[in-house]
């Protein structure tokens, strides 16, 4: 079985900037973030993106700008000898219909445990809100709550050896 880091993506991969990032020229990725997902990659930890993004619900932005979003993301990582594994999403918001994929909801992480034969149990998420703990947590992986855009260097060092 392999072992993974979750990540939550606004706050802990790019900067948190208090309300959703609607446009492609507002997403600035944190330099921690892709040189710890770099280093995991490059030691055979899989990583994973789990977010919510009910913007697109609200029409704030379109899927294709996430797209954008996205594709730079994977693009700077790639850049800096790392590789996201997968970013699973949610486009859903409450305020416009129920959804089972939204975090606190665990099924984006239960989807990559299931097809990349992830062990739970040693991996881990790294998160923003409480949500993403929950999520963790109901998923069987251990969760740690980070501040808004905080360098998160400490919780992986056990998996850099």
């Amino acid at each position: 079985m392999n072992r993974a880091v979750f990540l939550d993506r606004d706050g802990v991969i790019n900067l948190e900037v208090g309300d959703y990032i609607q446009r492609f020229e507002d997403f600035k990725l944190l330099p921690h973030a892709v040189k710890y997902i770099a280093a995991l990659s490059q030691k055979g930890i899989k990583v994973f993106v789990i977010t919510n993004q009910g913007g697109i619900a609200k029409q704030l932005y379109s899927a294709a700008e996430l797209e954008k979003m996205h594709q730079y993301m994977f693009e700077e990582v790639e850049r800096a000898g790392g590789h996201i594994t997968e970013a699973y999403f949610c486009p859903h918001h409450p305020d416009y219909g129920m959804c089972l994929c939204r975090k606190p909801g665990s099924i984006m992480v239960e989807k990559a445990l299931a097809k990349y034969d992830i062990d739970a149990a040693s991996s881990i998420f790294i998160g923003d809100k409480e949500r993403d703990i929950v999520c963790a947590e109901a998923a069987g992986v251990k969760g740690f709550l980070i501040e808004e855009n905080e360098d998160w260097g400490r919780f992986i060092s056990p998996f850099l050896g």
